[in-house]
This record gives C-alpha cells, sequence and structure tokens, in this order.
C-alpha cells in the first residue's frame, strides 16, 4: 500500500469529474498516472475498447453520479455488493471500481512489457454488471480514523515487540518513497473530497507503510516459525484497517452525498 491503487485514481478523479470540478483532460491525466494508456472494454453501445474521456462520458449519460472502490482480498470483500462474477473479478485484481447511479462495476487487468525500470504498462477496465446495494465492510470516515489511530499504535508495538527491523537500504527507500509522495501535493484525492477524507488517507498510508516494511524487511529478530507467525496474526488485523480506511476515504465524496451532507 506505498502507492495509491488504479481503482482510487479512477474514483477520486471520476468523482471530480462528474461534479464538474476538473475538466476531461485534467481527469484522464491524474487516473493514467505513470501508465501508458487506459482503455475501458465491454461499455453498453461499444464493441471495442474505449478510451476513458469518452469512458467516463457515456458513464454519465448511463447515470452514474459517483464512483466507489473496493479493495478485497480473500476472506474479506471490502467493498463488494456482488454478484458473484463480479466479485470473484475483483478479488482476483484484488481492487475494482462501482459505480453509483447505474449498476456497473470496473475492473482492471493490468499488461506489462518490458525491462526493469523501462516498464510499459496499459490497463484495461472491465465492465461488468453489478448488484445494486450497500458495499461490505466499509466504514464511516469517523470510525476509520479511530481504527486507524488504533491500528497504529497496535502496530508500532508489534515490531518493537518483535523486533522488525526497522532500518536498512529496503526501509530507507520505503520511507523515502513515503515521503516524497506526501510532498507532491498529497493529489491522489482529486478536488471536492474533505479535508478529513485526506487525513484518513494519509494515516492509512502511513499504518500500510509499516506493515509493509514489516513483512519485506527480513525475519528482524523473529527468528522461529512461532515467532514468524506471531508477526503475521498480529499485522494482518493492522493490514485490514488500514484497507478499510483507504475505502472509506476515497469513498467518502459518494457517502457524503447519499446522507445529504453534501
Amino acid at each position: 500500500m506505498l502507492s495509491e491503487p488504479r481503482s482510487g485514481r479512477l474514483a477520486a478523479w471520476g468523482n471530480a469529474l462528474l461534479a464538474g470540478l476538473v475538466s476531461p483532460d485534467d481527469a484522464v491525466l491524474e487516473i493514467v498516472g505513470d501508465d501508458a494508456v487506459h482503455r475501458v472494454e465491454g461499455l453498453p453501445g461499444e464493441s471495442a475498447p474505449v478510451g476513458l474521456t469518452l469512458a467516463l462520458g457515456r458513464l454519465r449519460t448511463l447515470g452514474v453520479n459517483g464512483l466507489r472502490v473496493a479493495l478485497p482480498v480473500p476472506g474479506h470483500p471490502l467493498g463488494l455488493s456482488g454478484p458473484p462474477e463480479f466479485n470473484a473479478r475483483a478479488m482476483d485484481a484484488e481492487e475494482a471500481v462501482v459505480c453509483h447511479g447505474a449498476a456497473f462495476g470496473l475492473v482492471p487487468e493490468v499488461y506489462e512489457a518490458g525491462p526493469d525500470g523501462d516498464v510499459h504498462v496499459e490497463v484495461v477496465w472491465h465492465v461488468l454488471p453489478v448488484r445494486e446495494a450497500p458495499p461490505a465492510d466499509v466504514p464511516s470516515l469517523g470510525e476509520a480514523e479511530r481504527e486507524l489511530a488504533e491500528a497504529l499504535r497496535d502496530a508500532t508495538e508489534v515490531l518493537s515487540r518483535l523486533d522488525v527491523a526497522g532500518s536498512g537500504p529496503v526501509a530507507e527507500a520505503a520511507i523515502d518513497a513515503y515521503r516524497a509522495r506526501a510532498e507532491r501535493g498529497r493529489e491522489v484525492l482529486a478536488p471536492g473530497y474533505p479535508p478529513r477524507a485526506v487525513r484518513v488517507l494519509e494515516l492509512a498510508q502511513r499504518v500500510g507503510l509499516l506493515v509493509s516494511l514489516a513483512y519485506e524487511n527480513g525475519h528482524g529478530g523473529a527468528v522461529s516459525s512461532a515467532e514468524m507467525g506471531a508477526r503475521a496474526e498480529a499485522l494482518r488485523p493492522v493490514e485490514r484497517v488500514a484497507r478499510r480506511a483507504l475505502v472509506a476515504a476515497y469513498n467518502s465524496v459518494v457517502e457524503e452525498r447519499e446522507r445529504g451532507v453534501r
């Protein structure tokens, strides 16, 4: 979770576009990011993949007025509402976008080619029918913020207790990447999002960073299989909280609109 999910970029900037806060060109530029190109396949009325600009405009005419994020993993269908076919595709990708206002969902399929350092990435978003129902296990921003504060404390305690290394080239590179992203103006949330959503997203990324370092930065002091299992068991709920908070932040614009706040 050191970089924003593609579904997060699509939802955030798609919501800003649907609200008339950014131009189509600016929205597509932010959604594509460092990828080469994004296309959308299976859009009603289109027999072949189309570009993001056309796709977002078509979705609007089909009744879509907001976009939500789902970040499911096995055993935790976070943000999904069915049907099984869509859930299975989203689970494989570990992310999806669910439309609000029309029963469609989009699941990314990523194609990579080229050597390390010069990878060409193309993304195809597959449009599938979804069930119009409340998304699974998505907290409010307030709930997510409280859970994250506890999770950050728990993660720090776990890493200290198990003597997980917090230094070295891998950890330093990860921390530098996180700081660089923060210094770029926190552009992952587009115009129109409440300040609390930005706060929750930043905290979720920080918790995700700690979890990633714990898993990626060697075994530290957890040298026995029992200790390694204990670390994984302790960090699993922390990672779950961070994913729930990411979804809450990206979905906050749609959730507030439903409650009549905005």
